[in-house]
């Protein structure tokens, strides 16, 4: 049996990787800058050549990388593959172009400086790549993940993870030269590349036909933490199946959420994912400040002071150049160039590879690995320093309009959000879409989702009352919340999460009764309706026409009841917050007339004459 000592030994690491995210990360972000530096710079402070709280920073890369692979599985959950087939243009042509001529100027660079033609060969590479985790969370923070330049910046991102791939196989070829062409023989050649398409198709199959009924039946279960795992399962089983064939762990998570990009659970697969991602990709971020070897950068300190900037110069400026050329303006070349200026993680993981193989000496990759931490460190500072020259230059310009919005389909990123797909938020949708407002619809019914789908609907498996589901549903960014669902306590909860989260949304809201409506009407809601009211106006109003009353006048009359209920509405509000003790002390608000009644009510019946008390002395 393990010890009390040997599980406490665990709590100060992550008592020290917690206080330093809870310090650096609120002191960066109060000063204008991103969080990515915050937890860069908690790295420096904590790591070997800091305070030295963590000794060997190498024991939590592994786990730490996993922030990067939950990050991709998110990113491919916002893509469809319709529209990634749609950007294969800034894919492999621009993410082509990007790397190929960075990774020439840099190596080229790096030889003239005395590194042999290996090692500037794989310095030009390392350096060229771009930080993945650092970008796509500095676009998120932006919300400018869906806009043109952040499209195209991710562009470049995808290829430079699809290249990792080749590259890592072709260092071995270029360390031995013939000698490895001769120790890989065709046949072993044939079985791995088998593998891998047996690896990719599985995960396309699997994803495809065999998620959606698996998550449904989850669903119908109603445990929560059962679909955090299996979305955990789903994302880390894609990874290591992927790392298995010698493929990129974060390009087979990225291929599990671009299959799930469709599915009817893929709001709340992000719900559940999010918090770990946030988690871990802060300690990636963390582990990479660590690995910066102070002592190295006090000896080298005038080539790392003068490379650093050249690099994150250089590499803006082809960017943005390429960028210009392949129909992007000048101002989004630039702001896309300063987002990639940094080395990238798989820096971190080609240098050590390189070394191994001899073909570069330990202290050039040292110092090229110092050089990239250094890069990440600086690189986002420049880019906030680029967007704020840019937003004091041309204002709003910067903010993305409708058309720069290229999420799903029916998504404009997205303009209304419907929570509830009962009878009431059926018919919400039907009105929404004759006007052309594809609404982003979420609902915890299981049933309701596939009959949805027959329709050719699509809703979104999520419960309505999680704040990380609104969030992941785009709540932050909908110009109006309908909320439709049936139960009154859970339409008041999911009503107080939008006022107190998601202020710029307008909140329309089905009341259940006259008494629900008061209480929303207290929360202040845009607009509300009791579900049956509009339709029993209307239906007195047809009764009244068919008993011989002209049209006119029973349209005068139900707009008269309708506006007498609105008056009446109104003041039971104002009496209720003014603390009216026979509303607010547990008092019932009881139906009223809206008109004088004529006459007294009479009895028809002996069990009516004892419920009205008529013949009581």
């Amino acid at each position: 049996m393990a010890s009390a000592a040997s599980h406490v030994s665990f709590l100060p690491p992550i008592l020290t990787f917690c206080g330093a995210a809870a310090v650096a990360v609120p002191l960066f972000r109060f000063i204008g800058l991103s969080a990515v530096l915050g937890y860069l710079a908690a790295g420096v402070v904590i790591g070997p050549s800091g305070l030295g709280l963590v000794g060997d920073p190498e024991t939590i890369v592994t786990v730490a990388e996993l922030g990067v692979v939950l990050l991709l599985f998110i990113v491919g959950l916002e893509l469809k593959l319709s529209h990634l087939w749609s950007m294969k243009r800034d894919i492999f042509g621009l993410g082509f172009a990007q790397l190929a001529i960075t990774a020439l100027c840099l190596g080229s660079a790096s030889f003239w400086i005395g590194f042999g033609p290996q090692a500037a060969f794989v310095t030009g590479i390392a350096v060229a790549l771009s930080a993945t985790a650092i970008a796509l969370q500095m676009l998120g923070e932006r919300n400018d993940l869906q806009t043109a330049y952040g499209q195209r910046s991710f562009a470049i991102l995808l290829f430079q993870d699809i290249s990792v791939v080749p590259v890592l196989a072709i260092l071995p070829v270029l360390a031995s030269g013939a000698t490895a062409m001769e120790e890989v023989t065709l046949s072993d050649r044939l079985v791995t590349f088998g593998q891998t398409v047996a690896a990719i198709a599985a995960v396309v199959l699997v994803g495809r036909y065999g998620l959606n009924p698996f998550f449904r039946i989850l669903a119908r279960s109603g445990a929560r933490e059962v679909m955090t795992a299996s979305a955990l399962l789903v994302v880390l089983g894609a990874a290591l199946l992927m790392q298995e064939v010698g493929l990129s762990m974060a390009m087979g998570a990225f291929l599990a959420g671009l299959l799930l990009a469709e599915s009817n659970f893929r709001h709340q697969l992000e719900a559940d994912i999010e918090p770990f991602r946030g988690m871990l990709l802060g300690l990636f971020f963390m582990s990479v400040g660590m690995s910066i070897d102070l002592s190295l950068v006090v000896q080298q300190w005038r080539m790392l002071a003068i490379a650093a900037p050249c690099v994150i110069v250089a590499k803006t400026l082809i960017i943005a150049i390429l960028s210009r050329l392949f129909g992007a303006s000048w101002r989004e070349g630039l702001r896309s160039g300063a987002l990639l200026c940094t080395a990238g993680e798989f820096a971190f993981v080609l240098l050590p590879v390189a070394t191994g193989l001899g073909m570069m000496p330990s202290s050039q990759a040292q110092l090229v690995t110092a050089l990239a931490a250094i890069t990440m460190l600086l690189g986002p500072i420049a880019s906030t320093l680029l967007e704020r020259a840019l937003a004091r230059r041309h204002g709003a310009d910067l903010t993305a309009g409708p058309d720069d919005l290229h999420g799903h389909e029916g998504e404009l990123a997205s303009r209304v959000l419907v929570i509830g797909f009962g009878r009431f938020g059926q018919i919400v949708n039907q009105v929404l879409l004759a006007q052309g407002i594809e609404a982003t619809v979420i609902d915890k019914d299981v049933e309701r989702i596939r009959d949805a789908s027959r329709f050719g609907l699509n809703v979104y498996f999520g419960d309505g009352t999680r704040l990380d589901v609104l969030r992941a549903a785009g709540a932050e960014r909908a110009e109006m919340i309908c909320v439709c669902t049936d139960e009154p306590e859970i339409t008041l909860k999911i009503v107080e999460i939008i006022h107190e989260n998601f202020g710029n949304a307008r909140s329309f809201v089905r009341a259940y009764d006259r008494i629900h409506a008061v209480e929303l009407m207290k929360h202040d809601v845009d607009y509300q309706i009791r579900e049956a009211f509009e339709s029993a106006i209307t239906f007195g109003r047809v009764a009244l026409e068919e008993l011989g009353t002209p049209a006119d006048a029973a349209a005068r009359t139900a707009a008269d009841i309708r506006k007498r209920d609105t008056a009446r509405l109104v003041l039971q509000k104002e009496v209720g917050a003014m603390g009216g003790a026979e509303l607010v002390v547990g008092a019932k608000i009881t139906p009223e007339p809206l008109m004088e009644p004529a006459g007294k009510a009479r009895a028809l019946s002996e069990e009516t004459r004892d419920i009205l008390g008529e013949g009581v002395i």
